[in-house]
């Protein structure tokens, strides 16, 4: 078994060397062919790099004959190029010689003539001092000879045509004044024309109502109240005079000539009938908020009409005195149209004759705004129109607007003018005003009737739409203490009788002329005068 065992071992041991042995056996084949494997590589390499560096010497070469032969190329053209430039510059310099000999010539010409130059220099010198000396001389001889001197002799010049220039801007200024005295009525007229056919526009007229329907009985009853308590608690917060009317016991008028208190009143009563809480705590809330909001509705118009017409900051007092017009009216036309057309019409005419158009707008929309509150403070509205426009620092062209536009003041600026001409053509044209002939008749003949009515008065006359009478006494009858008299008498007769809107101004004249004629041809003349 030992045996068996050791024999293995041995066998194991010998098998064991001799694979060994034929492993390194088999690396050493590998190893030679790797050997000549490589050598064959080393000389393929050599044999590559031979070839190749024979190209590239033989590539070198034939480039650097190339770069050679460019090179001489290039040094021929510059040698051909300098050759070219040194024959310019030998050309040059001969051209600099020649225009150096010129100069050097023309130099000595010049010496020349300069010494010529100075000598007349001198001569004219001297001729010039003696000029001098001869002109004084002259002037000396003509002062003694005149008896003048020169500046007095400058000063009569002078004199002269001042006067001739005066004469002639005289003559001038006179022919521009009559020919635009010829030309300004066609101007005015055609100007005229067309702020009436671009300016007034046809509104429907606002009618203010006077009264408040009430139908329902029971409404009617807590209106009325108690022993009428409410509606004489009303009576008393708004100013005003309620009475229904006997023919429509329906039909509530409000009585006043105020019409701000007529408007409150009016919408205290609608806004009453329509909530039917009528007690005096509701009356009382309903007044104020009928007051403030026709206080709001007052700005809101005034800031409305001035934004239309664009003319610039206006006073929130003012504005507020602008709305009031919307409640005002005369002979039936509603006084803030009228205002807004004035206003329109005269920045019309402005615009033409190149005004100011702002300021002409302003003073058209001003004009009458007196007539907001005439009825409130005394005085015409001319007046008080002058008053408001002055406390709001209005420009002192629409104060004389307002002041002249009835010809109650002179006019200093034109603006004026066509406030005025704005002012007829918006309540002279035809459906601005709604009063109707005959009242207006009447009230012409009334003027003249308590006129003429005087002892004394030889005739009468009712002009300017009954704003004026004239009256014409006999000087025989009347002395100028007794004229004073009658005029101061018809004053507080028609004040005392009539109802007249606005100022009404009385003038009496008396007029005494003593005529003699000497000579019987100017008598006869003058019977002949007479006859015809």
């Amino acid at each position: 078994m030992l045996y068996i065992i050791a024999l293995g071992i041995i066998a194991a041991v010998v098998g064991v060397i001799c694979g060994n042995q034929l492993q390194k056996h088999h690396f050493q084949q590998e190893i030679q062919q790797a050997k000549a494997t490589a050598a064959q590589l080393v000389t393929k390499a050599e044999v590559d790099a031979k070839e190749k560096s024979v190209k590239i010497l033989s590539d070198g070469k034939k480039q650097t004959q190339d770069y050679k032969e460019s090179i001489e190329e290039e040094l021929n053209s510059y040698k051909a190029d300098n050759i070219t430039r040194h024959s310019r510059i030998d050309q040059r310099q001969n051209g600099l010689k020649q225009t150096q000999e010129r100069l050097d010539e023309l130099h000595q010409k010049l010496a020349g003539e300069s010494h010529e130059i100075n000598e007349k220099k001198n001569e004219i010198e001297k001729l010039h001092q003696t000029a001098n000396g001869l002109s004084q001389k002259r002037m000396q001889t003509l002062q003694d000879r005149g008896s003048i001197t020169i500046d007095e002799a400058k000063q009569e010049i002078l004199n002269q045509l001042a006067v001739d220039l005066k004469r002639e801007k005289d003559i001038e200024l006179k022919y521009q004044d009559d020919e635009a005295q010829v030309n300004a009525p066609k101007i005015a007229k055609i100007l005229a024309d067309d702020a009436i056919q671009r300016g007034p526009v046809d509104m429907p007229r606002e009618h203010i109502e006077h009264s408040v329907q009430i139908n329902d009985n029971n409404t009617k009853q807590k209106l009325i109240g108690r022993e009428a308590s409410n509606i004489r608690y009303i009576e008393t917060l708004t100013g005003t005079d309620l009475v229904f009317d006997p023919d429509d016991p329906h039909l509530l008028h409000v009585v006043t000539q105020d019409p701000l208190h007529r408007e409150v009143a009016k919408t205290v009563i609608t806004n009453l009938v329509v909530t039917k809480q009528i007690n005096a705590q509701s009356i009382e809330h309903q007044v104020e908020t009928a007051q403030l909001d026709l206080m709001n509705e007052l700005r809101r118009t005034g800031e409305k009409v001035v934004g239309s017409l664009h003319i610039g900051w206006m006073h929130p007092d003012l504005l507020k005195i602008v709305g009031r017009l919307k409640y005002r009216t005369s002979y039936g036309q509603n006084v803030l149209n009228h205002s807004i057309e004035v206003a329109d019409i005269s920045g019309m005419l402005a615009a033409e004759l190149g005004l100011n158009v702002k300021i002409a707008k302003r003073a058209g929309l001003l004009h009458d705004i007196g007539k907001a509150i005439d009825r409130e403070v005394d005085g015409t509205h001319v007046e008080l129109g002058v008053k408001i426009a002055e406390t709001y620092g209005e420009d002192p062209q629409v104060v004389n607007s307002i002041a002249s536009h009835h010809g109650d003041v002179d006019v200093t600026t034109p603006i004026a003018h066509l406030v005025a001409a704005g002012d007829s053509i918006s309540g002279g044209r035809p459906g601005a005003r709604s009063e109707s002939v005959e009242e207006y008749v009447n009230r012409l003949k009334s003027l003249e009737r308590i006129a003429s009515s005087k002892q004394g008065v030889k005739e009468s006359y009712a002009i300017q739409a009954g704003r004026e009478i004239r009256i014409v006494v006999d000087p025989k009858k009347l002395d100028d203490v007794q004229n004073q008299k009658l005029a101061d008498e018809v004053r507080d007769e028609i004040e005392n009788e009539l109802t007249y809107p606005g100022k009404i101004k009385v003038t009496s004249i008396r007029d005494f002329k003593a005529i003699a004629y000497v000579g019987a041809e100017k008598k006869k003349g003058h019977r002949k005068l007479k006859k015809a």
